[in-house]
């Protein structure tokens, strides 16, 4: 996988060194990251930034970024979770959050991880094979199983750990091996794909800018006026 690059833009003094929201992967090369150059709701206030002092610009901006990080890591993890079809409370415990400091002033998500096992999709056996969820859609793995036994009295083995497993279909003899089945749901791949990925960019267009304002406003009263 690959993350999108962003062509490089001038940006204007007063947003040099402001920040970004972006996420990383751990184990896969590359990076999304959104500047403030990049929100053109942003440019807008650079007159209102430059304005401000060092101090009192990198806390507007510091305050901003985390309040809108916040809530970008709730809409995400909610969209991330329907996008998987692993449960939202795991999806959570998968991202883990830097916020802004006044030296850096950027809220990364990061996440790491491969292919997550089918043990995680509510998995169930059946005479054809194992029913699981993977990507919030339930299919059937033939031939697969999670138990050990003979039909109809099917037990749940220790040794199985309930995971899904496959048997070596080339193989004739007895006994023949297994192999451990994964769901193909890599966390770090869907993060930058289909709704997860647009949500992220227009979620912080849309929002960003007003909450800057919102801070400016706070911090300084009649600022506007």
């Amino acid at each position: 996988m690959t993350y999108p690059e962003h062509g490089k833009k001038e940006l204007a003094p007063a947003l040099l060194a402001t920040g970004a929201f972006h996420f990383r992967s751990a184990r896969v090369a590359g990076l999304l990251e959104i500047r403030w150059a990049d929100l053109s709701g942003l440019k807008r206030l650079d007159n209102a930034l430059g304005r401000l002092s060092d101090l009192q610009r990198s806390e507007v901006l510091r305050r901003a970024v985390n309040h809108v990080g916040d809530r970008l890591r709730t809409k995400l993890t909610r969209t991330l979770s329907k996008q998987t079809g692993l449960p939202y409370r795991t999806i959570r415990s998968a991202i883990k959050v830097e916020r802004p400091t006044y030296g850096r002033l950027a809220y990364v998500m990061r996440t790491q991880g491969g292919d997550v096992s089918l043990k995680y999709f509510k998995p169930r056996e059946t005479r054809a094979g194992v029913s699981a969820s993977p990507f919030g859609k339930r299919r059937l793995f033939a031939g697969d199983f999670t138990k050990g036994g003979r039909f109809p009295n099917r037990v749940t083995a220790k040794g199985l750990g309930g995971h899904v497993y496959a048997p070596d279909r080339s193989s004739t003899r007895w006994g023949r091996p297994v192999s451990f089945v994964d769901s193909g749901v890599i966390i770090p791949a869907e993060m930058l794909k289909g709704d997860t990925a647009q949500e992220f960019t227009e979620f912080a267009n849309r929002e960003l800018p007003p909450r800057v304002m919102h801070e400016i406003t706070f911090m300084l009263p009649g600022f506007y006026d």
